[in-house]
């Protein structure tokens, strides 16, 4: 009797130790995933949880066309459970590089946990016709700066729910009710932003780049020109003196610019109009909130056009 008991005792021990290895493997396999760019890294961390452990491979004040491609981006892609790409060539300078560096099959292009968000999304400005280099920097997919308008942004944070849920059944469920109160929050705050930019609305504006598009959509702006001559394209004294031109013709008071371009175009071309160059944080910051970052942008865009 006292054998069995024994041995019965050792089963028990068994049992339990196998047990709680278990429920510490389901604890420490949270997802890991990599985003490319800060406005997703926030999405998803607003999916996953607050404590999620997401990494940004485009630091918030850093053009996401050119990102240097050093071999710890590598390394944290090669650990990654999921990857949140913009997609429309967004990346494409750098980040195929270190994918495949990464030998990560799982986030390969294709692969079951490479998500490219904008097929989320209604893509804007998709070209019709031919695409080549001496148009610029032109995705030939469409513009690719869709999170700009905060309701990509909830229908980005659903899209990761299903997502990851496929990667981590267990957390279905929790992703999705994360998703979810996200969007009620995002909702209130589209109202807030659109009431707050009504009296602006057909409001004529320049921008830098093309990557105001979404915003200005949205908002009902008018896009008269960029200070580019073509996408990715430097200005040159010969274009400035034609978007001079159309500002005082159009009398539009507002630049429009994200930082980590050169603003001293831009500072000419407002001293010569009367206009105000609004500098926009052109991504979230690391382990900063989506909805946050957009208020900070709306409310600096209703300051530059009052």
């Amino acid at each position: 009797m006292g054998r069995a008991l024994r041995s019965l005792l050792v089963i028990v021990g068994i049992v339990f130790i196998s047990v709680t290895a278990a429920e510490r493997v389901a604890v420490c396999k949270a997802l890991h995933v990599v985003a490319t760019v800060g406005d997703l890294g926030a999405i998803a961390r607003e999916v996953l949880g607050r404590e999620a452990e997401i990494t940004v491979l485009a630091k918030p004040t850093q053009d996401p066309h050119f990102v240097d491609a050093r071999p710890n981006l590598v390394l944290e892609l090669n650990r990654a459970d999921a990857l949140c790409a913009m997609g429309l060539d967004y990346e494409i300078g750098w980040l195929p590089v270190l994918v495949r560096g990464a030998r990560n099959p799982a986030i390969q292009l294709g692969g079951p946990a490479y998500i490219d968000t904008s097929t989320m999304i209604s893509v804007l400005e998709v070209p019709s016709g031919r695409v080549d280099r001496s148009m610029g920097d032109i995705h030939p997919g469409g513009n690719p700066h869709y999170t700009l308008d905060p309701r990509n942004g909830i229908r980005i944070a659903r899209g990761l729910a299903e997502r990851f849920g496929r990667l981590d059944p267990a957390g279905r469920a929790s992703y999705e009710r994360n998703a979810e109160d996200f969007a009620k929050r995002a909702e209130t705050k589209i109202v807030a932003w659109e009431r707050l930019m009504a009296p602006h609305r057909g409001t004529a504006v320049v921008t830098y780049h093309k990557s105001f598009i979404y915003l200005t959509n949205w908002l009902d702006l008018v896009e008269v020109d960029q200070i580019e001559p073509k996408p990715g394209i430097p200005p040159n004294p010969s274009h400035v003196a034609e978007v001079i031109g159309r500002m005082r013709d159009r009398k539009v008071r507002t630049i429009l610019q994200e930082n980590w371009y050169p603003s001293n175009t831009g500072q000419l071309i407002a001293q010569q109009t009367g206009a105000r160059l609004v500098l926009i944080e052109g991504m979230t910051s690391v382990d900063g909130s989506y909805l946050d970052h957009l208020d900070a942008v709306i409310r600096a865009v209703a300051g530059g056009l009052s």
